[in-house]
C-alpha cells in the first residue's frame, strides 16, 4: 500500500470527511484530494501535521500496514565491513561520522595525555 493509499485508510477508518483532514493541515481541499488520489505529494510539514492530527507517528503513516523499516545494526560486523557500509552514505553522512571519530580520539588523548603528566604532579 502507498503513502496515499495509507492517508485514504486513515481518514476513513476514522469516519472523517476529506475536508475535515484538510482544514487540519492547513490546505485546501482540492489539494488534500490530490494527496489522497497520489497526484500531489504530501510535504514533509503537512506529513508531520496530519501525524499529528492522528496522534500517530509520521513512520506510522508511512508504514500503516505495521511494518516499519528494520534498523541497520553494524556493531557486529568486522571494522572493514563496516567501512563499506559507510562508503554507501552521503558525503554530509560520512564527514559527520569521521568528525564524531576525530573528536573521540582527541577526547583520548587529551586524557591519556593528563593522566600521564598532570594527574602525576
Amino acid at each position: 500500500m502507498g503513502l496515499a493509499d495509507n492517508i485514504k485508510k486513515l481518514r476513513e477508518d476514522k469516519g472523517l470527511r476529506q475536508k475535515e483532514v484538510a482544514n487540519a493541515l492547513d490546505i485546501g481541499y482540492s489539494n488534500y484530494n490530490k494527496i489522497e488520489n497520489g497526484n500531489r505529494e504530501i510535504s514533509v510539514k503537512e506529513l508531520q501535521r496530519l501525524a499529528a492530527f492522528y496522534n500517530i507517528s509520521v513512520d506510522q503513516v508511512i508504514n500503516l500496514d505495521g511494518e516499519l523499516p528494520k534498523e541497520v545494526v553494524i556493531e557486529d560486523k568486522q571494522a572493514q565491513e563496516q567501512l563499506k557500509l559507510m562508503q554507501e552514505l552521503d558525503e554530509e553522512e560520512r564527514s559527520m561520522i569521521f568528525k564524531m571519530i576525530d573528536s573521540f580520539l582527541t577526547k583520548k588523548k587529551f586524557k591519556d595525555f593528563f593522566n600521564k603528566n598532570v594527574a602525576s604532579l
